[in-house]
Formats: structure tokens, C-alpha cells, sequence
């Protein structure tokens, strides 16, 4: 019999029979060369030692899911040994994350001071939107809140791109010295 039909038989019998005396046989043979496998690829022996015990684990409990029409037995093990191996190293990923990584902590909330005046600043602006004509001030929604480019709301109005950019330069006078004069007045 070839080794290969030997280690495929033996598989067979801890799939079937949960033979211990087959799987002792598999680990004896594979275990060693699983270790140094993933020594080779990288892990430190600590690491290779545990991820073969998984690997031998596998084999144990999924002896049912091997096909030898499809792969080796050696095939198979040491595929599940590098799928392991990726495994553990997306896992271990995430130690490398620093807890005290400034990016990691969410924004400090903001003065309140800063967010009132941020409320006016809006407030203010709102306003001033309400005093331009309602031509103007639909074509500063178009542009401003909605994102859309020039040519965009001259395609939706059906303005030439010409009128759409000066009635938007335009708004933003009126809205410029509404604001300002706003501003001139809490000044005082």
C-alpha cells in the first residue's frame, strides 16, 4: 500500500470509527512537519506549536470532510495549517492597534462658547438667505446644500451656465453685505 493510500485509510478511520490508534499514527507523522511548515513561513515556535495543535484538532473533528479524490492527506493538513496561520495573524492585528492612538479617540466636544456662536453664524445666514430673491437663493441651495456643480443646475433650470454662475456671485454680495451688516449692528 502507498504511503498516500495509508494516510487516506487512516483518515477514513477516525472520520468512521474515532480509531485513536489511527489519529496517534496522523499526528506522529504530520505534527512535527506541520510545526516546522509553519516555522518556516514565519511563526516563532510557541506560535507553530499551538497552531499545529489546532491543525491536529482539524483533523479530529473534520476527518468526515476529507476527499482524497480531491487532495492529499498531506494536501489537506497543511492547507489547514496555513489558513490557520492567516487566521491567527488577522486576529493578532488587532493587538497591534494602540489604545492610546490620538486618531482612536472620538473628537473632544466642542466649546460651548464655539457652538453658540456656530448656531448664530447659522442663524444669521438663514436669514440672510430669506431676504435675496427666491431665484437666488434656490440656485445657493442647488450649489451649497446640495452639492451640485454649475453646469448641473443649468442643466436642472434649464439657465444658460453664464446667468447660473452670475446670479450665484450676485446672491453672495447681497448675502455678504446683509452679513456684514448684521454684524455692524450687534457691534454697536
Amino acid at each position: 500500500m502507498a504511503v498516500e493510500d495509508r494516510f487516506s485509510l487512516l483518515i477514513l478511520q477516525v472520520a468512521r470509527d474515532r480509531d485513536r490508534t489511527a489519529f496517534a499514527s496522523l499526528f506522529d507523522h504530520f505534527a512535527p512537519r506541520i510545526k516546522s511548515y509553519l516555522m518556516r513561513l514565519g511563526s516563532d515556535a510557541a506560535t507553530a506549536e499551538e497552531l499545529t495543535q489546532e491543525v491536529m484538532i482539524t483533523l479530529w473533528r473534520k476527518a468526515g470532510l476529507f476527499d482524497a479524490s480531491r487532495a492529499t492527506a498531506a494536501t489537506w493538513l497543511f492547507r489547514i495549517a496555513r489558513n490557520r496561520r492567516i487566521d491567527s495573524l488577522r486576529r493578532d492585528r488587532s493587538a497591534l492597534i494602540d489604545a492610546e492612538d490620538p486618531t482612536l479617540r472620538p473628537p473632544a466636544p466642542e466649546d460651548q462658547d464655539e457652538e453658540l456662536d456656530a448656531r448664530q453664524r447659522e442663524d444669521r445666514v438663514r436669514e440672510a438667505m430669506q431676504a435675496l430673491p427666491q431665484e437666488q437663493a434656490d440656485l445657493i441651495r442647488r450649489a451649497f446644500f446640495s452639492g451640485l456643480s454649475h453646469s448641473q443646475i443649468a442643466e436642472e433650470t434649464g439657465l444658460p451656465l453664464g446667468t447660473v454662475k452670475s446670479r450665484i456671485r450676485l446672491a453672495f454680495s447681497r448675502l455678504r453685505r446683509i452679513l456684514e451688516a448684521d454684524e455692524a449692528v450687534d457691534t454697536d
